[in-house]
């Protein structure tokens, strides 16, 4: 074996671990777990393996995305920031995580627990691994008080969970989740409401394609759009029925 001279200072070691490891008790060889190689593999520069873990130094400058919300149980709207950290740039194993979020808004009455709540949150962003759990611990959130409607009518149960709305919407942009896909019981319910819809439309535009006047109604004598208000009485011009005898 050939001798290697270390002519610098000793900072930091890791142990090389082979491809098959062979068991000490038993003489088999075991295989690399498929879990530890399924784990996303990020190389920094010298290539070495790095991971998203809490040592990891923020870069001057990160990527952020901000959300607007605005809620009718308040006057002013929330603005949710939330900065992403690009890991292995320009590499094969680039990958995008996010780092950091904050939460700004005029109304203070929340302050104390947004930003307790955002600190949380970055931390655990900046801890790595899996942190799509954070959606549904979100969304489960309700007021004591009530919930509110949303534009469009979508009910939300608190703020609290607008904001794991709000974070799932971020991690689908990533790629960190993919993104919401209907069933077919859903498809089939919207292509019936579809020919419904049209279905009323039809019948909607065999009133329009009347040879009456613009503004006529229909009359319940002859069944024809021609109703009209003449001299005062609202009188057929198809059949003469009018309510004025």
């Amino acid at each position: 074996m050939a001798t290697i001279k270390i002519d610098k200072k000793i900072v930091d070691y890791r142990v090389e671990q082979p491809e098959n490891e062979v068991a000490p008790d038993t003489g088999e060889v075991a295989a690399k777990s498929d879990t530890a190689a399924a784990l996303p593999r990020e190389t920094s520069a010298d290539g070495k393996v790095v991971r998203m873990h809490e040592k990891l130094d923020r870069p001057e400058m990160l990527r952020g995305s901000t959300y607007k919300v605005k809620t009718p149980v308040s006057d002013h709207a929330m603005y949710v920031t939330i900065n992403d950290i690009v890991l292995n740039p320009g590499t094969e194993h680039e990958n995008q995580r996010p780092f950091e979020i904050f939460v700004n808004s005029k109304n203070l009455d929340h302050y104390q627990w947004i930003v307790a709540l955002t600190r949380i949150m970055s931390a655990v962003f900046r801890k790595g691994g899996d942190v799509t759990f954070l959606v549904d611990e979100l969304k489960a959130v309700f007021d004591p008080r009530g919930g509110y409607w949303q534009p469009g009518g979508k009910y939300m149960p608190s703020i609290i969970a607008e904001l794991g709305h709000i974070v799932e919407k971020h991690l689908q942009y990533i790629g960190l989740l993919p993104p919401v896909t209907l069933d077919k019981h859903q498809l089939r319910l919207i292509e019936a409401k579809r020919r419904e819809y049209e279905e009323q439309q039809k019948q909607r535009d065999a009133f329009a394609k009347s040879e009456g006047p613009d503004g006529a109604q229909l009359c319940l004598h002859c069944n024809t759009v021609a109703v009209v208000k003449m001299d005062g009485c609202m009188t057929c011009l198809a059949c003469g029925d009018s309510k004025c005898g």
